[in-house]
């Protein structure tokens, strides 16, 4: 593939990452790397070990030769190689066209890119999904270059949409996720931190790994004072005139909350989160993911 031609995903790009490589412990069941084994409930051709059973636990697996000597339920367990399956849910509501020089869509964009090559690189697969209020595109789990390619003429073609509503989005994505695999989040998260983590369930249930990137602008992470304003909220439309000296404080407080409160439910439910300034180069993201 010419990725010369690609936006998001320029060649000069492509050398650097080729330095980037991922710890293959990272990938236990749902981390970036290639091939890896997993211990996975499952036919495969080699036996691993034995393990209590627990309600829900396949009954075909049950060792009765076990059970009528011990006259104690367990099931077998495998070692089976699988690969990872890497889904990205790109945040493309009207307030990610925020943002100068570069907007956040544009840089979520970039890492999107780099991301999904890196995922191909290591003969893995990669699916996008691309939304706002609702899922406006779905590209289906794939792994090879013709895939790639068509994965970066959607994020080349994408523009910032209607409003946000990121739970909305992975409710309605999760019949689409057919087999557990990596979830990687990337949006500014203008949403209800509650219904998104509730959104999130499902998919820790079904064992997930699961990456939320928090993309910002420095702009809006701390009100710059520039007197009196006109503010126009991207998303509704509704204008606001404030001066910005005596709103900064209030506004610091709210977004702090916002985000502490998103990093706190993410810790309680073990879900990676971070906070990424559009004034860092993206790359730096993935030091989150080989850490």
């Amino acid at each position: 593939m010419n990725h010369s031609r690609f936006r998001y995903l320029k060649a000069e790009d492509i050398r650097k990452l080729a330095g980037f490589e991922f710890a293959p412990r990272l990938l236990a069941e749902g981390y970036l790397s290639g091939r890896h084994t997993s211990h996975l409930r499952g036919s495969s051709v080699d036996f691993r070990d034995y393990r209590q059973y627990v309600p829900g636990d396949d009954r075909a697996l049950l060792d009765w030769r076990v059970y009528a000597r011990t006259d104690r339920r367990y099931v077998r367990t495998y070692d089976q190689e699988t690969n990872l399956e890497c889904h990205v849910f790109l945040d493309s509501s009207a307030s990610m066209g925020f943002g100068q020089p570069l907007t956040k869509l544009d840089y979520a964009s970039f890492f999107a890119a780099a991301l999904c090559y890196l995922v191909v690189k290591n003969t893995d697969r990669v699916s996008l999904q691309i939304f706002d209020e609702k899922i406006r595109h779905y590209y289906p789990l794939g792994s090879t270059g013709r895939h790639l390619q068509n994965l970066m003429h959607a994020l080349e073609s994408n523009q910032p949409g209607n409003k946000t509503s990121t739970a909305e989005a992975l409710q309605r994505s999760a019949p689409l996720l057919k087999r557990r695999g990596t979830l990687v989040v990337i949006s500014d998260f203008f949403d209800d931190p509650v219904a998104i983590f509730s959104a999130l369930n499902p998919y820790l249930h079904r064992g997930f790994r699961i990456h939320l990137f928090h993309i910002l602008t420095p702009q809006e992470l701390e009100l710059e004072d520039r007197g009196l304003l006109l503010f126009d909220d991207m998303e509704t439309r509704q204008r606001v005139i404030a001066h910005t000296g005596n709103i900064r404080g209030l506004y610091k407080q709210a977004m702090d909350r916002h985000i502490n409160s998103l990093r706190e439910l993410a810790m309680r439910r073990q879900v990676d989160y971070l906070l990424a300034r559009t004034d860092t180069h993206y790359f730096k993201l993935f030091d989150r993911l080989t850490q």
